[in-house]
């Protein structure tokens, strides 16, 4: 499957590229019997054959400018396709669901876009350059019957062999490039997540291990490699005997039959060109070669470009509305199990609420449902009335913000990072924001907020904080924060809550809380436990259960799955609910 090209520009090139490729072949085609005439008129003596002369310089200047054609336009018409290859996976790789689309580890779609895409990308014009190589054998073999037919004749008794060594190497070529394309991911796999991992590595010591797993595919890698180049090297190996061969059983004919008196000298020229041009076919291998090559890499992109987009019905938020949060018997099922069942609770606009429980309780989902990251599997996520799966994605991220515990910076300042996904902002407002996270460390920058993100000397809670300031400048009439303030000093996380405190009325907010201070502090409670709502109310009133104060106090000796916290239950016969 060769994924379709997308703009009328890039369809116009590749018919260019098709018309120069099959107008160099029909000159290469005419150029023989222009020879054969030219070399009777200079054997014949009367006159100088000037006409055929200038027909012969004509065709093989139009078949060296039209080839030159076709290689410029096909180049720069492959290298647009790819980008806009790209573009398009990347675009619906972030239009997607993220649980859907993070199905491909990021080392693998990384592959997928730098390494497949240009082979994928190249298929429209090597399959119409592919016209003119098989032009050129049809042409000389219809040129040799012209000429001679048992010329013709001999070539054909050698037709066969030819045809299986081009089926023998198309067969070959998809084995070896699917496998080696396979291991690339592999390998790119595993090193982006050995970067990732790079400090925890480097505490357990355990590199060499590391190095040896990242490289493990190398084996295989090569030896996909080594077998590709083998079954190029037996192609080009017997090409090289076999053709040669048909072409002197060709002129060898030929000269029998000048022998006889049936062709002239002319026709003689003309069969051994038009020979040449036959047993070309062989140079279909390299074509051949690049379209199953483009064929197994469109294979590998197609689960991106077939990503669904977050479906929406076009509704809108009221113009008036502060934020009131609905969730109404919401579902969410992983692998069988549920993480959240039948969760329902009321936000009113402009309040807070703090979501607790113990680890594995569904918090982080909750949070994720809540700004529509992602889609519950039954149940209904309102803002202001309105559901969210109603809502257009982009208008959606406009209204709701969030700050994550390991938050990603994107953009290539410090600036850039704050202000990602803001439309239209301003120094102030970024710098604004940055105050508000009590991000005043950024000034100490070697650049201030023009510093590289790239080589900028965070740490982990410097990183929180910019996430926080990101939130505070693309704030809207709702604001998650996933554990966002779990690395800030005491100090500065009251800075903070001060902060979203003074959004109280125009801004509501959800906080993923595991501290105490974050549940005292919020308007109300939701209270998490196996991924269902245990209670909902005041930190105060909650605080009177024992099992709520052991989600925040638990004793040394109780783990994760001691007293309090419940396994995930399974709906019913272990299958998904839709």
């Amino acid at each position: 499957m060769i994924p379709r090209m997308p703009t009328r520009r890039s369809a116009a090139a590749v018919l260019a590229v098709g018309v120069c490729s099959t107008g160099a072949a029909v000159a290469a085609v005419l150029l023989p019997a222009a020879l054969g005439s030219a070399v009777n008129g200079v054997v014949a003596g009367a006159t100088v054959p000037w006409a055929a002369l200038w027909l012969c310089a004509a065709l093989t200047a139009a078949e060296v400018l039209l080839d030159a054609t076709a290689a410029v336009v096909g180049g720069t018409t492959t290298a647009g396709f790819a980008a806009r290859m790209r573009t398009r996976a990347l675009d619906q790789v972030l239009r997607a669901e993220p649980r859907h689309a993070q199905a491909v580890p990021a080392g693998d779609l990384t592959t997928r876009l730098t390494a497949n895409a240009p082979d994928a990308a190249a298929a429209p014009v090597t399959a119409a350059g592919a016209v003119a190589g098989v032009l050129l054998p049809l042409g000389g073999l219809t040129g040799l019957f012209l000429v001679d037919v048992w010329t013709a004749l001999a070539l054909l008794a050698g037709f066969p062999a030819v045809l299986v060594l081009l089926r023998t190497f198309t067969r070959r070529t998809a084995d070896a490039s699917a496998g080696y394309q396979a291991e690339q991911s592999v390998l790119a796999a595993r090193l982006t997540e050995a970067l990732d991992g790079a400090a925890t590595i480097r505490a357990a010591g355990t590199g060499a291990r590391e190095y040896a797993r990242i490289l493990e595919p190398l084996a295989a890698l090569g030896t996909h490699g080594r077998r590709t180049w083998a079954v190029y090297g037996s192609a080009s190996a017997r090409s090289a005997v076999l053709l040669p061969l048909l072409t002197v059983l060709v002129v060898g004919v030929a000269g029998l039959r000048l022998s006889a008196g049936a062709i002239d000298i002319g026709g003689l020229v003309a069969a051994s060109r038009y020979a040449m041009l036959a047993v070309g076919i062989g140079s279909l291998t390299g074509a051949l070669g690049s379209l199953q090559r483009s064929r197994t890499a469109a294979r590998r992109l197609a689960p991106l470009l077939a990503l669904p987009a977050v479906p929406h019905r076009s509704l809108d938020l009221p113009p008036d509305g502060r934020g009131t949060l609905e969730l109404r018997g919401v579902d969410v099922v992983r692998d069988g199990a549920y993480v959240l069942r039948d969760v329902g609770f009321t936000v009113p606009g402009g309040t807070s609420v703090a979501v607790v429980g113990r680890s594995g309780s569904g918090k982080s989902v909750l949070a994720a449902v809540a700004g529509r990251l992602t889609d519950p599997d039954a149940g209904t996520v309102v803002l202001d009335g309105v559901p969210l799966d109603g809502v257009e994605p982009v208008r959606l991220r406009h209204e709701v913000s969030y700050a994550f515990a390991r938050p990603a910076l994107a953009g290539a300042t410090v600036e850039e990072a704050i202000a990602f996904g803001v439309p239209r902002p301003s120094p102030g407002a970024v710098r604004a924001a940055a105050r508000a996270a009590a991000a005043d460390f950024v000034e100490l920058l070697p650049h201030g907020f023009h510093t590289p993100t790239a080589g900028a000397p965070l740490s982990g809670g410097e990183y929180q904080r910019l996430g926080l300031a990101r939130a505070f400048a693309h704030r809207g009439r709702l604001m998650i924060l996933d554990d966002a303030t779990s690395g800030l000093d005491t100090v500065t996380e009251r800075r903070v809550r001060r902060e979203l405190d003074g959004l109280a009325g125009t801004t509501t907010r959800l906080i993923v809380a595991h501290k105490l201070s974050a549940a005292a502090g919020a308007d109300q409670v939701v209270w998490l436990e196996g991924g269902t709502v245990r209670g909902v109310g005041r930190h105060d009133d909650l605080w009177a259960d024992p099992a709520y104060r052991s989600v925040f106090h638990a004793p040394a000796h109780q783990d994760a799955a001691g007293t309090g916290a419940e396994e995930a239950p399974r709906p019913p016969g272990g299958k998904e609910r839709v």
